[in-house]
């Protein structure tokens, strides 16, 4: 019901006009640069999302609307009107965001940017956060013991709690070397045949994939580390130089050019701390994003920039209503009523 009210709210405020006085005033006195963080790629929301926001935006690539907006930015002040300018972020590099994602771009002309780790790129193996879910799922026992702990199979809450532990000891791990080892033996006690099926589109993406993304020119991309560890979890501080720093390394070999912006693992100050934002600076990086829920102004601090979250089941008059600052209003009426 209540999912139902905001809609019926969203389409009032798209198609009574208040969403483009909204866009207008945003326009004419409050500019600012929006960063929409997706991951995954599917669905028809995302294609309608997607054609509002080439409409009422001016989409640009990462680096492009950075460098435009802190560079030119502080220049043009005091000028006003035009298109608010907003950037299609996609993290990890899922499979699907070659075959969905990069599809949508090139047929609505539209560019997006897509943040890469370059250790599971081509690599035939799965991203460390989906293992719980996986492992569980594709388990050959009934009973395993973790921790001391036993677990039965057979009960839903005993695999939900397995699943809860397996992703918070890869998570938090103090080295990649340690996440590995422990995915490796939980899997190995679970039985878990090594060609077990996935699902389509999870997949990490192959560097020709890449490539053939990086040639169309709608897709750039920036870097998200070597191996997506918590930065603030590592303990050596060399591992963690390094996995910020080879990152753009490989990157720039691979693409034969520049890549000057960067995305935290998680994204939350907890998740990457002082010692990951010094790192990311030393590195030579000129913008970093973080998964903190704000847009971007002048004032922002060029290594922790937010980003709006990008949901794939949100219809695209909700998404049209959050843009532009109006499901904030919503909310405060809805309890005065």
């Amino acid at each position: 019901m209540r999912d139902r009210l905001r809609l019926l709210v969203a389409a009032c405020f798209y198609y009574t006009g208040v969403v483009h006085l909204a866009l207008w005033w945003q326009q004419r006195f409050r500019r600012r640069l929006i960063i929409l963080n997706y991951h995954r790629a599917s669905g028809e929301n995302l294609r309608r999302q997607l054609i509002y926001l080439r409409t009422h935006y001016r989409v640009m690539h990462a680096e492009a609307a950075l460098e435009e907006f802190f560079r030119q930015g502080k220049k043009a002040r005091g000028r006003t009107g035009g298109p608010l300018p907003l950037v299609l972020t996609f993290d990890d590099g899922y499979r699907d965001n070659y075959t969905y994602a990069f599809a949508l771009a090139r047929e609505l002309r539209m560019p997006i940017t897509i943040y890469l780790i370059p250790g599971y790129i081509g690599n035939r193996g799965h991203f460390w956060w989906q293992e719980g879910v996986r492992l569980v799922q594709q388990a050959d026992v009934e009973k395993v013991s973790v921790d001391g702990h036993i677990f039965d199979l057979q009960q839903p809450d005993e695999r939900a709690h397995l699943v809860k532990t397996i992703d918070n000891r890869a998570r938090y791990a103090r080295s990649v070397a340690e996440r590995e080892t422990w995915l490796a033996r939980i899997g190995q006690e679970l039985k878990v045949a090594p060609d077990a099926p996935e699902e389509e589109g999870s997949q990490p993406l192959t560097w020709e994939e890449v490539r053939a993304m990086e040639e169309s020119e709608w897709v750039s991309f920036g870097a998200h580390t070597m191996h997506h560890p918590l930065l603030e979890c590592l303990e050596d501080p060399v591992e963690l130089q390094d996995e910020v720093t080879r990152c753009r390394h490989v990157l720039e070999e691979r693409l034969g050019h520049p890549v000057r912006s960067f995305v935290y693992p998680i994204g939350k100050l907890e998740h990457f701390g002082a010692q990951g934002l010094q790192a990311v600076q030393a590195a030579g990086y000129d913008w970093a994003l973080t998964t903190v829920e704000e847009t971007i102004t002048l004032q922002a601090n060029p290594y922790l920039l937010g980003r709006v979250p990008g949901d794939l089941d949100q219809h695209w008059l909700l998404q049209a209503a959050q843009l532009a600052g109006l499901l904030g209003i919503f909310s405060r009426l809805r309890k005065k009523l």
